[in-house]
């Protein structure tokens, strides 16, 4: 029956599969597909980055599947695990192990184990299955701790009753499953995590990993739902005891998944969008522009990042009144958004719901953001201009004629220039 749930697999990764088997062989152990690969196999959900574990020594396993695949290997050595990644696929590879937590929301202390060990450490049952894809022992499944029940029954469980206090980021884990899946946290594991939530457990753990499930969580399809059941169970005080999702915020946030799913449906030629920026930006939107700094600088959140999230809590009401000027020229637009990261742009359309900023903003996306000047430096040296400030003047001169529409060709351009360079001499 389990060997169905292969079919689904791309070919490329079904060919990974039976390599593995085969490197298990013949390195005398046995490997097994773990976690949530099972699970979503199971359900039938997309995913293909696979989790394999090894009874012994998964870097060795690692080096010659590598060789097997041709495919680029990245090893941790420090951690006895290994990334293998080929074509569009990423397969995380690690030896069986133990751990043991020595305080509340401390990183774990690992130790080589069995492949029970392995799966007791995790998160909840239905990440705690394993499947065989060694030899003649191919598809078999493990189950030790009743996983596919719960995901019958579509149930979130803990392993243990300390889960939330040894690992409080499995708050966060068990409220984006319990919201991608449709599923329900079961009796006693919603208990353990309102305990650990009251206990302020979430505040106990290193920014850095909350930035991780964090972002994971704002990834999601619908990262709103995430969100409304945070304040729900664990409000935000492990961001900031300021933010609360607020109706006139939840309607904020809502509005961003409409403008999120219009980009991605218009422009799929642009560049791929940060949809978990946006909606962080609009979460913390309460802070703030020194508290939203000094937030990111926690998170170590890249300066990229940083950049575009204060460019937002840098638009002032001037800014907002001049993009909503009726009869603005192409080329005032093109100045007032050029500078905007497109994430900050669909910020400003979920907030403010406003027809001539939407108009605006749409024209920009659709027209104006890729019009180019077809002329360079080239042609400006040989009207004798030297090189300096004054090239980027000139440009932006002929940008905005062309935004405009006054001009279209190079030709046209050129004379333009030629007319701009009189003017300095």
């Amino acid at each position: 029956m389990i060997r169905k749930y292969f079919k689904k697999l791309p070919s490329d990764l079904k060919k990974m599969v039976s390599f593995a088997g085969r490197v298990a062989l013949l390195n005398k152990t046995r490997a097994y597909l773990v976690g949530g690969c099972v699970r979503d196999l199971i359900l039938g959900a997309k995913n293909f980055d696979l989790d394999i574990v090894v009874e012994n020594n998964g870097i060795k396993f690692a080096q010659r599947l590598a060789d097997f695949m041709e495919a680029k290997l990245t090893l941790h050595k420090k951690f006895a695990t290994a990334t293998l990644k080929f074509n569009d696929h990423k397969v995380d590879i690690a030896t069986a192990r133990s751990e043991n937590y020595p305080a509340p929301a401390s990183l774990p202390e690992i130790e080589p184990g069995s492949l029970k060990d392995d799966l007791a450490r995790r998160d909840f049952t239905i990440n705690a299955m394993a499947i065989n894809i060694t030899g003649k022992d191919f598809a078999g499944f493990v189950d030790f701790f009743a996983g596919r029940k719960d995901l019958l029954h579509k149930k979130i469980r803990v392993m243990h009753n300390l889960s939330f206090i040894d690992d409080p980021t499995r708050i966060l884990r068990a409220i984006r499953f319990e919201q991608r899946l449709g599923f329900e946290i079961e009796t006693n594991t919603l208990k353990c995590l309102k305990e650990a939530a009251r206990k302020r457990m979430l505040e106990k753990v290193s920014k850095h990993r909350l930035r991780d499930e964090l972002i994971l969580m704002l990834k999601e399809d619908d990262p709103v739902k995430c969100l409304r059941r945070i304040q729900e169970l664990a409000d935000f005080r492990f961001i900031n005891k300021r933010i609360y999702l607020s109706g006139k915020n939840y309607r904020f946030l809502k509005s961003i998944k409409k403008e999120v799913n219009w980009f991605r449906k218009l422009f799929l030629y642009k560049r791929k969008i940060d949809s978990w920026l946006v909606y962080f930006t609009a979460l913390v939107e309460v802070l703030s522009e020194k508290e939203v700094g000094d937030l990111c600088d926690d998170l170590a959140l890249p300066k990229s990042d940083k950049k575009r999230i204060l460019s937002y809590k840098s638009i002032d009401p001037v800014f907002i009144s001049r993009l909503k000027k009726k009869r603005n020229t192409p080329s005032t637009i093109f100045r007032l958004l050029e500078p905007l990261s497109y994430e900050v742009i669909l910020l400003l359309r979920a907030k403010f719901c406003d027809k001539i900023i939407n108009k605006s903003t749409e024209n920009f996306l659709t027209i104006y953001d890729d019009i180019r000047v077809i002329t360079n430096g080239e042609d400006l040296r040989r009207l004798g201009l030297g090189p300096g400030p004054v090239y980027q003047k000139i440009f932006s001169r002929v940008l905005n004629a062309k935004v405009d529409g006054l001009i279209k060709s190079r030709a046209e351009e050129l004379r333009l220039i030629k007319k701009i360079v009189n003017e300095f001499k």
